[in-house]
This record gives C-alpha cells, sequence and structure tokens, in this order.
C-alpha cells in the first residue's frame, strides 16, 4: 500500500487520520500513516501546546493540522476585528438555542462548565479571522507538513502563508464543482469526501464522487473520504483514482482515543444555524462529552459517518492501521485472482 502522495509526505502508508486527540495523532504517524489535529475548538495558545506536545512524542514523523475557514458563514463581509466581529456573533446566537442546549445537558445530569470556562461562544476558529492565529501557531513547527481546509477553498491570504512556509495545502469538496475551485487556487491534494462521512460537505455518495473528482482535477492527487474503515474501502478508493484514505470516524474507537463514539438525535431540536453560530451552540456539549463521558453517554457530540455500524470493538491505533494493510493486500489479491481467472 504505497502511493506518490506517500513519498511527497514521507510516510509509508496513504492512511490520513483526522481527530481532535493529540495521542492518535502520534499513534497513527508513528504507525506509518499521516495524523491530522483538528484545530477548531483550540485558542492559539491551547494549540501550542498540542502541537509542542505531538512533536516531543512523535519522533521523526511529519503531521498535519485541520482547520475550517467556511466560503460563506455570517459575518463573512463585516469589516471587524476579531473581537467586534466575536461580540456580532454571539449576539447573533437566539437565546432560545443556547437554553435549549444548556437544558439538554441539565435535563440529562451533564454539569454544566463553570464561569469563563465555555469557550464555545469565543469563536476558536471557523472565520478567517480566527483562524489565520491557529495557522500561524501550526506554521512554527517544523514537522507539521500539511494544512488541510475542512469546508472550501482557503483565502488566498492563508494559502500565500502557508505555502511561503514551504507547507501543502489540503482542502475537502462535495462535488467536482468545489474540487475544480480548489484546484484553480492552487490547492496541492484535494480531499474528496462522501456524503457517508461524518464531517461531510455534500451528499453525494463516496463510490460516485471519488472517480468524478479525480477525473475532475488530474494531475492533482486526490485523497478519497466518506465511508472508509476498513483495508478492502482503502483498495477501493485507490482502484477509483485516489491515492490515499482520509479517515476519521475509526478514530473514535481506538484506545488512544479520548473520545466516546455515541451520538443520539433528539425530536424537537431547533431550526439549524449557519457557519459558525452552530458551533456556538453546541459547544457546551462537545466539552461536556470529553470532561464528562460517564455521564454524557445519552447525549454526547461526536459527528460520526455510516461506516460506524462496522466497528465492533476498541483497538490500538497501530493494530487497526496493520489490519487496514493486510486487509488491503487480501483485496487486491482477490481482485488479482478474479483477473487471472478470467485469461
Amino acid at each position: 500500500m504505497h502511493t506518490q502522495i506517500c513519498d511527497d509526505l514521507g510516510i509509508e502508508f496513504p492512511i490520513f487520520a483526522f481527530t481532535h486527540c493529540r495521542d492518535v495523532v502520534v499513534a497513527v504517524s508513528k504507525a506509518g500513516g499521516f495524523g491530522v489535529l483538528g484545530a477548531v475548538g483550540f485558542s492559539p495558545e491551547q494549540l501550542e501546546i498540542e502541537l509542542n506536545w505531538i512533536d516531543e512524542h512523535i519522533g521523526d514523523h511529519p503531521y498535519g493540522v485541520d482547520i475550517v475557514i467556511p466560503n460563506k458563514y455570517e459575518g463573512m463581509d463585516a469589516n471587524m476585528s476579531t473581537e467586534e466581529l466575536t461580540k456580532m456573533l454571539q449576539d447573533m446566537v437566539p437565546k432560545g438555542h443556547l437554553e435549549f442546549a444548556r437544558k439538554l445537558l441539565t435535563d440529562h445530569g451533564v454539569p454544566l462548565p463553570d464561569e469563563g470556562e465555555d469557550n464555545s461562544l469565543q469563536l476558536l476558529g471557523w472565520t478567517e479571522a480566527t483562524a489565520t492565529p491557529q495557522v500561524e501557531v501550526a506554521l512554527r513547527h517544523e514537522k507539521m507538513t500539511l494544512i488541510a481546509n475542512a469546508l472550501g477553498t482557503p483565502p488566498p491570504e492563508v494559502m500565500d502563508l502557508i505555502h511561503g512556509a514551504g507547507r501543502k495545502v489540503a482542502a475537502l469538496c462535495g462535488s467536482p464543482y468545489q474540487a475544480r475551485k480548489h484546484a484553480d487556487a492552487g490547492v496541492d491534494i484535494i480531499i474528496a469526501q462522501g456524503g457517508e462521512g461524518g464531517g461531510h460537505c455534500g451528499e453525494v455518495g463516496s463510490i460516485v464522487l471519488w472517480p468524478q473528482v479525480v477525473a475532475e482535477v488530474a494531475p492533482v492527487p486526490v485523497l478519497a473520504a466518506g465511508g472508509i474503515g476498513s483495508g478492502q474501502q482503502i483498495a477501493a478508493a485507490l482502484a477509483l483514482g485516489g491515492q490515499g484514505a482520509r479517515t476519521g470516524s475509526q478514530w473514535l474507537m481506538v484506545e488512544e482515543s479520548d473520545n466516546t463514539p455515541v451520538q443520539q438525535q433528539t425530536p424537537g431540536n431547533p431550526e439549524p444555524l449557519g457557519m459558525p453560530l452552530q458551533y456556538m451552540v453546541s459547544g457546551p456539549a462537545v466539552a461536556a462529552t470529553h470532561r464528562y463521558p460517564d455521564q454524557t453517554v445519552d447525549v454526547a457530540f461526536n459527528p460520526v459517518g455510516q461506516v460506524v455500524g462496522q466497528f465492533k470493538k476498541v483497538e490500538k491505533t497501530g493494530a487497526v492501521i496493520q489490519r487496514w494493510v493486510e486487509e488491503y493486500l487480501e483485496a487486491t489479491e482477490h481482485l488479482n485472482a478474479v483477473n487471472a481467472a478470467a485469461v
């Protein structure tokens, strides 16, 4: 299991793992893959602490950071300072939404954060103004070799900042149209994520989307994402033209993770808000899930993809990587045998 992107990034296997847990980033990269730390929710100061820890434990292996700068979000055209934009967006969050989220937690016996500890209304990412400091922090770390934007094409100023530091830029897409915009802007790696993914950015299924994006942006390398949780699925991704797999849900189900893959939908939810107001409501639930895992089983907030149904046990990260490689080899050997028998 080795493609050109492995040589470009200095990794053994084209397995990319998105996670908010620094321990998983290290474990994936040390097992031959490429760990990517989600920066949303971290202040620049906290992100610096996380990346310093990764640098100390990852050895000579590379890793990446994932940011979120949507192409469209509330207040994006406002000519304001970060503080002014944050205040404006805070005022836009309906009080009823906040009360609903807090009541849901308290009704299930989940402690609310103390005054000053709840950073969900502080816009840690989600806009160009607040994500750019995260990029600047990440670029100070030599082993951090790739920055991915989870929603939309990164702004030109951010692209220039990353490329100027000699690092690569990746961006997610959910359609060939979005992929073309990424490629035309100079994105180095396109991540085509099907609707099966937990953090998907479109409704098109993976098996339809992947080859369409590959054809649209060739020769720009494409990572397949959405519904990947086995070596067989990685083999399918490579067979459809991808140079690797970007995975996420699996890493909620490894020993190194601090997450609990439990998510229940509750009837009667209010209408969804625009970006980034959603996180400003759900932030307390995200924080509570990590801080009080036992008390939040019924209301835990962890976006996860459809592939979660095939995860039956918690494993070590290295064991998952090894199993995927073995499953990939079995799948490709099976296909070779089918082709040989048809001759």
